[in-house]
């Protein structure tokens, strides 16, 4: 099947709109016909080269679409089905087995690996030659896309695929990481550093979660304006003098969570600092591979927890549909952090994301 995809041709290069051939489905796996994918911090350091796969590659992994064609052993969707598409994950490993597959211990190389688990390419060029593509098992910046059966979530016919796109990580990654990984109870304190997609949805996640006082720190005004509207109950500048000081005084002494966005060794250390005795700080932001930061030990001992959360923690068939029944109820607004891009300006919405200009960036096919 043909597809226009863009490929990344190079480290740091802008994307390339190519017709790409798509491989057949295999047994287990759907062709996707993509309306529209959300743009996530990951594919732009992927892109940098921060992680794997290496160009030339097919990123992105936040599609939402409508089957078009199925494999012989699906049985969960059919041609026509509105589907959004997650992460992948091998289903027999001990934390799958567990109800934990965004911790399968063959994540990374099913995410990252740019091939299936048994190394044959789901994407060519005209020529034949294979690229690298199978990104987070679906590589959904292409008007077609290829998906195992299990990464893909079943839809409600009333819910806009452009809004449906962005739940299958960014922000089911933040959502889940309040909601699943933290689970606060109500009352708690929290405070979530950065306040982009990620860290906007962990804090209508804590609204969810009746967390109180919810602190947003960021770096751009537009930002922490909006997430006063989503549930933050008070904004800081990241770059305020006495930012330690003012967080201790509106949790009373610390907050009970934190959460850091960010990807910075500097923010994940004030991010454990500001804890209260018996605290914990999630981390989401994905640094380069070997960043390392430095912490207090001896303020550790305190019952202080630091623990790095993947994809909220969540399965996304049981997770998605409980973030849209929350957005059909009026608790968890996300469509406002979303705007939409025609498929040939994504290098725009990419540099949108990363100026700030854009919150969420979803490109329509």
């Amino acid at each position: 099947m043909y597809a226009t995809a863009a490929v990344m041709p190079g480290k740091g290069s802008p994307f390339q709109l190519r017709e790409v051939v798509l491989d057949e489905p295999r047994p287990d796996e759907v062709v996707v016909r993509v309306v529209a994918s959300g743009i996530c911090h990951t594919d732009l350091i992927v892109r940098d080269q921060w992680y794997p796969p290496e160009p030339p590659v097919v990123l992105g992994h936040e599609g939402a679409g409508i089957v078009e064609q199925v494999g012989s052993d699906v049985i969960s969707v059919r041609p026509g089905d509105r589907v959004a598409m997650s992460f992948n994950f091998c289903r027999t490993c001990r934390n799958c087995l567990r109800g934990r597959p965004s911790y399968c211990t063959d994540f990374f190389p099913r995410n990252f690996g740019g091939r299936r688990a048994d190394g044959s390419a789901t994407v060519r060029l005209g020529d034949g030659s294979p690229i690298n593509a199978n990104f987070f098992g679906q590589s959904s910046f292409s008007t077609y896309a290829l998906a195992p059966e299990h990464a893909v979530v079943p839809l409600p016919r009333d819910l806009p695929l452009e809004l449906a796109a962005p739940l299958g990580c960014g922000v089911q990654t933040g959502a889940g990481a309040v909601l699943n990984s933290l689970a606060p109870s109500p009352g708690s304190s929290i405070v979530v550093f950065g306040a982009g997609g990620v860290g906007l949805s962990a804090i209508m996640a804590a609204d969810v979660a009746h967390c109180g006082p919810i602190v947003a720190v960021d770096l751009v005004p537009e930002r922490l304006a909006l997430a006063a509207e989503l549930g933050a109950t008070h904004g800081l500048h990241g770059a305020a003098d006495g930012l330690v000081e003012q967080i201790m005084e509106i949790t009373g002494g610390g907050a009970d969570f934190t959460v850091e966005t960010t990807a910075s060794p500097a923010v994940l250390r004030t991010a454990v600092d500001v804890l209260n005795f018996g605290g914990t700080c999630g981390v989401i932001g994905a640094a380069p591979m070997g960043t390392e930061v430095s912490l207090d030990m001896s303020a550790l001992l305190f019952d202080k927890s630091v623990r790095g959360i993947v994809e909220g923690g969540s399965v996304p068939r049981l997770f998605i549909p409980q973030l849209i029944d929350l957005y059909g109820r009026g608790r968890f607004p996300f469509d406002r952090l979303i705007r939409t891009y025609p498929f040939e300006e994504i290098n725009r919405a990419a540099e949108d994301s990363e100026k700030g200009v854009t919150v969420k960036p979803v490109v329509l096919m």
